[in-house]
């Protein structure tokens, strides 16, 4: 049984940074592609970031890019989002999905999802 855990999220000054972790128990996390969303109030829930399961490539939405890096630790069945120079318009609730294979990182390919962790850019 896939089971994802976020943490890491809470409030943070803009300019701020965070670490997010989502934590995988249930699959061998090198087969699946591992992809962090988020979603605002009154907002689409969109791709943030997401990491090959065959290759390691990552993909970044074009207003993370250079800021947000995602990364994997196949021994600690952990997948990362560390996030600098936090905007407010970063605020959202932050999943972590997993899917089997290769994904594009929208958020209708994923098949399994974690709780979710509030992130909040506010001064």
């Amino acid at each position: 049984q896939v089971q994802l855990v976020e943490s890491g999220g809470g409030l943070v000054q803009p300019g701020g940074s965070l670490r997010l972790s989502c934590a995988a128990s249930g699959f061998t996390l090198n087969s699946y592609t591992i992809g962090w969303f988020r979603q605002a109030p009154g907002k689409e829930r969109e791709g943030v970031s997401c990491i090959s399961n065959s290759d390691g490539s990552t993909y970044y939405t074009d207003s993370v890019e250079g800021r947000f890096t995602i990364s994997r630790d196949n021994a600690k069945s952990t997948v990362y989002l560390q996030m600098n120079s936090l905007k407010p318009e970063d605020t959202a609730v932050y999943y972590c999905a997993a899917d089997h294979g290769e994904r594009l990182c929208t958020p209708d390919l994923f098949g399994s999802w974690g709780q979710g962790t509030q992130v909040t850019v506010s001064s």
